[in-house]
């Protein structure tokens, strides 16, 4: 059986972390139209909880870009995925993209959670997304510094929950 690689572009959500980097609403349209035209698979448009000006430019490309998956990206809080939810509904093939920090440090120091409390919040959320969107995908954040017997049973946990996809760094890699 041949691979298939597909194109999971972040640009529209990740770039604007870069110092100084901020798009208006028509400058994420005109892009997420190109990356469409390159043939991106899947375009993970923003943040739609992060800001009111994020969440529209979120709903735009969902309704006005042909082509690629528009997906969202929401923290593991159902007011995250409920906005996430509203803002990519009305693309054919909307994702909703959660995440929760999985190193210890992430724990401790940003969530104050317990790893099984941390299981328990990525569980919900993938379940809760589910109720809303067929293609739910889970993350955890700062995996690489994940001990990676509680990284497998985090990643088990939500696809057993319903998640569709699971992003996670390979062992040594």
């Amino acid at each position: 059986m041949p691979r298939v690689i597909k194109i999971f572009d972040t640009t529209l959500r990740d770039g604007e972390q870069s110092p100084g980097a901020s798009l208006n609403i028509t400058e994420k349209l005109a892009i997420a139209h190109q990356l469409a035209v390159l043939n991106v698979d899947i375009m993970e448009a923003g943040f739609p909880i992060s800001s009111p000006e994020d969440f529209e430019a979120v709903r735009r490309i969902a309704r006005e870009v042909e082509g690629p998956i528009i997906c969202g990206l929401a923290r593991t809080l159902p007011e995250d995925i409920e906005a996430c939810w509203e803002a990519v509904k009305d693309n054919p093939h909307p994702r909703i993209h959660t995440f929760i920090g999985t190193s210890p440090v992430h724990m401790e120091k940003k969530l104050h959670k317990s790893p099984s409390e941390v299981v328990e919040m990525a569980v919900s959320a993938v379940q809760l997304a589910r109720e809303w969107c067929e293609d739910v995908e889970f993350s955890p954040e700062d995996a690489m510094r994940t001990d990676w017997d509680f990284l497998a049973e985090i990643v088990e946990a939500t696809i057993a929950a319903g998640a569709t996809r699971s992003a996670m760094p390979l062992p040594g890699k």
